[in-house]
């Protein structure tokens, strides 16, 4: 069938019209989503995405439209239905559809999901690295909620894609915090740093797991706050994401790192195994 979508209990074409003016989502970005990696077919750490979804959900007093059951079996069936084995899955939930107030309505909370083939990363930034730019962190205090208000990332991102960089940094207070649609790491004599997982951060699914696999061959992993000149002077750094995995970075502004990246290489291939074996 293709890219396929679902909303309000059915499946419906990618491209339909389906949502209603004064849906919260729309007016408000009053909801949360997750992003799913496909590979071959299987959602990769599916479960571990349910998880966030739902302590998103719990943030913003959401309630969940349909158990966790019922969200697996749609899921399922949307990936059946398009036949994409290569695929990224869109999950959004908002709010509802009522009357325009800032307050809570009582409505019932809406699902939606979209399921397109994934646009899988250029290998050669995977191999030369890309270009990050450093910008101010003008975000709220609660992005570990994967939530629709994303205009501040959004408004990065721009930037950076405008000045000829692939990603942005953001730096609040002096500490660096993450990319615009990423999680950051910095390695300096042999271990891995990255900012703590607090509520300034979002918990990246791909961050954990590229943590656990860092500690499981041998390196250390700091979650520790670090300034610009720390970043700067880093022996490698690397982004990780559902869409990006795990990337490289070569050029922080006008700086540029080493072209040998062991550790980051490394990380890449032990990330990949997961899902290619």
């Amino acid at each position: 069938m293709g890219e396929i979508a679902f909303y309000m209990d059915q499946f419906v074409g990618i491209n339909d019209k389906v949502v209603p003016i004064q849906e919260r989502g729309h007016q408000f970005g009053d909801g949360i989503y997750e992003v799913i990696r496909v590979y071959g077919g299987q959602p990769f750490l599916l479960e571990e995405h349910l998880d966030r979804l739902e302590k998103s959900a719990e943030a913003l007093s959401l309630v969940m439209p349909y158990s966790r059951e019922k969200l697996r079996d749609i899921i399922l069936e949307g990936l059946k239905r398009s036949e994409i084995k290569d695929a990224e899955i869109y999950l959004q939930i908002t709010r509802g559809i009522g009357a325009r107030q800032h307050h809570y309505p009582e409505v019932s909370a809406v699902f939606s999901l979209t399921v397109r083939q994934a646009k899988n990363i250029d290998e050669t930034k995977r191999m030369e690295g890309i270009k990050v730019m450093l910008t101010e962190d003008i975000r709220w205090s609660l992005c570990y909620i994967k939530s629709l208000n994303l205009l501040p990332n959004v408004m990065a991102k721009q930037e950076a894609i405008s000045s000829g960089n692939d990603e942005a940094v953001f730096i609040k207070n002096g500490i660096v915090t993450e990319g615009s649609s990423s999680n950051l790491f910095v390695v300096k004599d042999g271990e891995l740093y990255t900012h703590p997982a607090t509520n300034g951060i979002l918990h990246g699914i791909t961050r954990a797991k590229v943590m656990e696999l860092a500690k499981k061959v041998g390196f250390n992993v700091r979650e520790e706050q670090f300034d610009e000149e720390f970043l700067l002077n880093g022996d490698e750094a690397f982004i990780t994401g559902t869409s990006t995995e795990v990337l490289p970075i070569r050029f922080i502004g006008d700086k540029e790192l080493s072209k040998e990246r062991p550790i980051v290489d490394r990380l890449v291939g032990e990330y990949q195994r997961l899902y290619k074996n």
